[in-house]
């Protein structure tokens, strides 16, 4: 069988609605055979709460909320689950057709490469529990369920999600990793869980691991391709006519 070539897009930088954005034109390009599989990483500059596509409850307060003399944004991720906030973290989307089996199986296919990643540097991930009460809270990393990464401690590392269409699929998710105790309180009326695992490492050094474990179990070859100019007018045209943000 021919190795596959999926496209790797650099690591960007954006507000919340220019990365949903991304995300949501990926997709369709690949829907409309324009776009190979692809795998990025991002960060939220500035600060962003997502909420998932179907959360319609939430703290109004949110809005006025603010992380070291700029507004944090509020967002609506094309995905589903519940509100994150992106501080802190690294994210990672996939948008793929290519893997065989149902949901819950294309789900850890997909995560295998993040699991592989932490394994090499001594962290070792496991599904979480499905709970039945998820819904009850605001907060996506208030609990979790079969498709969150938790580590032995029962510490969610990953909270995932996927937006599906047709034979497509959008998977998008947080790693937690440097988040701010006093305002992750001052989100969610939550005390922090600090990890008990070390953190304390570069996107950079993490990334490597992901794309070196991503090539391996996937069995494809990720090309190097940043967004071209013409390739951000469209993004740039999506967002002038999303409801991404409020």
């Amino acid at each position: 069988m021919p190795e596959q070539i999926w496209r790797y897009i650099p690591p960007i930088e954006a507000d919340g609605k220019t990365q949903m954005a991304i995300d949501e034109w990926l997709l369709d390009q690949h829907l409309a055979g324009k776009m190979p599989s692809v795998l990025r990483f991002y960060t939220w500059q500035p600060v962003a709460i997502s909420l998932g596509y179907h959360q319609r409850k939430y703290p109004k307060s949110w809005h006025d909320l603010t992380y070291q003399g700029e507004k944090i944004e509020v967002v609506r991720r094309p995905s589903g689950g519940r509100a994150v906030l992106h501080q802190g973290d690294l994210t990672y989307a996939i948008i793929t057709s290519d893997m065989e089996g149902d949901r819950c199986q294309k789900y850890k296919r997909l995560c295998e490469f993040l699991i592989a990643g932490f394994r090499e540097l001594g962290v070792e991930l496991h599904y979480g529990d499905r709970q039945r009460n998820y819904t009850h809270y605001d907060n996506c990393f208030r609990t979790h369920t079969s498709a969150d990464l938790v580590t032995n401690e029962d510490y969610k590392l990953i909270g995932s999600a996927q937006l599906r269409r047709k034979n497509a699929i959008l998977q998008h998710g947080s790693i937690r990793l440097n988040s701010d105790p006093a305002l992750y309180k001052a989100v969610f009326s939550d005390q922090y869980d600090a990890p008990t695992v070390p953190l304390q490492l570069s996107h950079e050094s993490l990334i490597q691991h992901f794309l070196d474990n991503g090539q391996s179990l996937w069995r494809n070859k990720l090309l190097a391709m940043p967004l071209k100019d013409q390739e951000w007018q469209s993004i740039n045209v999506m967002l002038d006519i999303t409801k991404t943000i409020f």
